[in-house]
């Protein structure tokens, strides 16, 4: 299992996370969904080792992470970050191959492994395109297959693996948004473990085991889509009404936003206001919902 406990991250005078505990074992897709500035971006480089809290524990199978070596931790766990700068003219296979730096394998053995992330992330007919030639969203999706060639090894020590996606679909079409978190179900039932950082909650239901809900550098709610993805939860957190209905094709909620002038209840009846996650985080007060 890869685990924030209890984690706090202080910039200056602001408080990023404020004792988060979230967690995400091998096997099962978790979405972090949340307004912009919830902190969902710092707990994913935490898990990834890219920041220091500055209390609580990163754990990694129940030990500090910080005690895995570098080389160890690169096998183990790979990231998807929102943006990946590279102005160099590599190919898009040159991209993909950076993935194999921490195996130090053969390059017959590297080229395999990286056709083979290519094909899962759909941009195998991209590999000899040079890199800034690409578009945002095929850039994106290069670097989804160079953190899956990251990852692609014989398991052999059963050590537990994780894949770390910050807004992997932000750049994407719909098409490509459902590929993306296609491909991280099938890393999941592969063993892998996969945090993805999300903004649509339509996308979160349908593909996450768990959603775990942040605002103001808390967490709000954590749990199946059926149990987090409430009018509550989402106006708690969010500062917006909407409805939760069942999904008309597939087995989750779907939420859909309510029109300020017709916010109301299905008796008639106007929504009664919820209060509104702000600065500050009182679990009294969602616990009043």
């Amino acid at each position: 299992m890869l685990a924030l406990d209890a984690v706090t991250v202080r910039a200056g005078t602001a408080t990023l996370l404020d004792a988060l505990s979230l967690s995400v074992s091998p096997g099962e897709v978790v979405a972090v969904v949340g307004p912009n500035g919830a902190g969902k971006t710092t707990a994913l480089r935490l898990l990834a080792g890219e920041r220091t809290p500055t209390s609580g524990h990163v754990r990694l199978d129940g030990g500090a992470m910080s005690d895995v070596p570098p080389d160890a931790l690169a096998k183990r766990r790979a990231v998807l970050p929102q943006e990946s700068g590279l102005a160099f003219g590599f190919t898009a296979l040159d991209v993909v191959l950076l993935g194999r730096t921490p195996h130090r394998t053969t390059r017959k053995t590297d080229l395999a492994a990286a056709e083979r992330s290519m094909r899962q992330a759909g941009v195998d007919h991209l590999a000899g395109r040079r890199y800034p030639t690409l578009s945002g969203g095929e850039r994106q999706r290069v670097h989804l297959a160079r953190a899956l060639a990251q990852l692609d090894a014989p398991n052999e020590t059963g050590e537990s693996r994780y894949l770390l996606l910050d807004e992997p679909t932000s750049a994407l079409d719909m098409a490509h948004q459902h590929s993306v978190l296609r491909t991280a179900r099938r890393q999941a039932a592969s063993g892998i473990g996969v945090l993805a950082v999300l903004h649509d909650l339509n996308l979160a239901a349908q593909y996450a085991d768990r959603i775990a809900v942040l605002a103001a550098g808390q967490l709000v709610a954590v749990g199946t889509a059926d149990a987090v993805l409430t009018p509550a939860v989402v106006r708690c957190a969010f500062g917006i009404t909407v409805m939760v209905t069942p999904h008309p094709c597939a087995a989750c909620p779907m939420v859909v936003p309510v029109p300020e002038d017709a916010a109301f209840g299905s008796d008639g009846s106007l929504f009664d206001p919820l209060p509104v996650l702000g600065s500050t985080f009182n679990e009294s007060t969602f616990r009043s919902l």
